[in-house]
């Protein structure tokens, strides 16, 4: 019974993913990218796919970019292997907050990760504030810098909410 239900969900996943490389994404499992296709849709973005880039650019400008943090209810939202040391490394790693116009954090429900609950809109400058004093507390050279949804709360405002 169950594998059945298996081979369903394994053959809607490699029918997602010929879709998807239909329009040149070529691993549609790469983390956060579901998430980020979602939390583009519900603002209006243009997705990057890209690893090597920001998250999303508004639609009818290229240059301007987005960052998605995201996490499910409780969690914290994340951004992964950030250089403390050495400087240039540093300066690369804020780079990633720094080049977009804005940040968006989503929260997804815990009872459905693949339901948005919030968006919050950050200022960019805010967001590298607050990764600069987690990098410089951290004792380790590569860091995960974390923002929880009260503090994303306190420091941006929420552009969507679900209705439901």
């Amino acid at each position: 019974m169950a594998r059945d239900i298996y081979r369903k969900i394994i053959d809607l996943v490699i029918r997602a993913a010929k879709i998807a490389r239909s329009i040149g994404i070529e691993n549609l499992l790469q983390p956060g990218l579901v998430k980020e296709m979602i939390i583009a849709d519900i603002l209006g973005h243009e997705l990057i796919h890209s690893k090597r880039d920001a998250d999303a650019h508004a639609l009818d400008n290229p240059e301007e970019k987005y960052e998605y943090l995201s996490c499910k209810e409780g969690g914290t939202g994340q951004l992964d292997r950030m250089f403390k040391e050495p400087t240039n490394k540093r300066n690369e790693s804020l780079n990633r907050i720094t080049r977009n116009r804005y940040i968006y954090f989503a929260v997804f429900y815990a009872s459905d990760q693949m339901k948005c609950k919030v968006i919050y809109k950050l200022q960019p400058e805010i967001v590298v504030k607050e990764a600069k004093r987690q990098l410089d507390a951290s004792r380790n050279a590569i860091s995960h810098v974390g923002f929880s949804e009260d503090w994303a709360q306190k420091n941006g405002y929420a552009v969507y909410r679900d209705d439901s």
